[in-house]
């Protein structure tokens, strides 16, 4: 049986299968390319944005886990914060309260208008009317002479000694409740009124006005002055706290810098360890003020009730407690960037 011959026998050329033609692709148009790369560096700075909210989470949970290892000596720190940072708060809430007192005694700032003796109180009553339409005057009240007698006797205690007396010494009188406590103004006022006719004298009775204004205004600059020096000794207290911790973890730190860390990779654990820092101290200066409100309220009440008053001790509202606090962690987070800039610089990786 003969068998089939070969192409390659018969000199025939070998059958070979088409090729096929690459299949031609549509050149993608500028626009397109631009698109694609855009979503690239949006994907891209997305991915790093991620990366970056997880080692800030992660930074934070650790320096806060390491806090709360030691806890004796960082609750130390933070109580020497607390008290620097309770005194010029302090301060400021009795400067609040001096506030408070100053806006009352000026809503009794008063002038007293003194009328001639030979003043009668039909003419009284008239002169009363024209410095009631004075512009600047809010309320007036008319004192008689005989009202003002009783008024003397009842303060001095002296009925039997003044009612010996043949004739009243003391003329009729007007009060006036000024719009403005300002000096000037009540200055000008009482120019005006001693042009009056049946006018004696005007008084002005302010100096213990302006003199509670000044010690305020004295108040206030002690308190920026002691506000000042503690936050500096906040930042004092942080920055060795920090310090420590640094030199602490040396070892780590160079090694982290020799794989690469950039200087603010390596400041963020200490940074967040100084805002923690700063936290505790801030709530437990809250906890002291609160404290120190609740053992003098009780003293100051009864010292005021003695003089027929009542006062109570100002306290710290959510908008003061969110300063203090808010300043507390600031000075904290500063103290830790301070401490630890100026120890990175000193590392020399080897």
């Amino acid at each position: 049986m003969k068998r089939a011959a070969t192409p390659r026998q018969t000199g025939a050329a070998p059958r070979r299968g088409k090729r096929l033609a690459p299949k031609h692709r549509p050149k993608a148009s500028p626009e397109a390319t631009g698109r694609r790369g855009a979503r690239s560096q949006q994907t891209r700075f997305i991915s790093r944005l991620r990366a970056w909210g997880r080692h800030h989470r992660a930074m934070a949970i650790d320096s806060l886990l390491r806090l709360v290892r030691h806890p004796l000596g960082n609750l130390l720190t933070m109580l020497a914060i607390a008290i620097a940072l309770v005194l010029p708060a302090a301060l400021w809430l009795t400067l609040d309260s001096a506030k408070l007192l100053d806006a009352e005694l000026e809503e009794s700032a008063t002038l007293t208008v003194y009328l001639e003796t030979a003043v009668d109180e039909a003419q009284a009553a008239r002169i009363e009317e024209a410095v009631g339409a004075e512009a600047g005057v809010v309320q007036t009240r008319l004192i008689s002479a005989e009202q003002g007698m009783a008024e003397f006797q009842q303060s001095l205690g002296l009925d039997d000694v003044l009612a010996g007396l043949e004739d009243n010494p003391l003329p009729a009188s007007i009060v006036i409740y000024p719009q403005s406590v300002e000096p000037d103004a009540m200055g000008q006022l009482a120019q005006r009124l001693e042009t009056l006719s049946g006018v004696d004298e005007v008084r002005v009775d302010l100096a213990w006005v302006e003199r509670l204004r000044h010690l305020a205004d004295l108040g206030r600059r002690v308190a920026l002055a002691l506000g000042a020096l503690f936050g500096l000794g906040v930042l004092l207290v942080v920055g060795n706290t920090i310090r420590l911790a640094v030199e602490n973890r040396r070892r780590e730190i160079e090694v982290v810098m020799l794989i690469g860390a950039t200087h603010a990779f390596v400041r963020r654990p200490f940074l967040y360890s100084g805002a923690w820092y700063g936290v505790g101290g801030g709530l437990l200066a809250l906890g002291l003020l609160g404290l120190g409100n609740h053992w003098l309220s009780m003293p100051v009440a009864a010292l005021a009730a003695s003089y027929g008053a009542s006062f109570t001790l100002p306290q710290l509202d959510m908008t003061g407690s969110t300063i203090l606090l808010s300043c507390s962690t600031l000075l904290g987070w500063l103290g830790a960037w301070l401490a630890v800039t100026r120890h990175l610089s000193s590392i020399r990786p080897r």
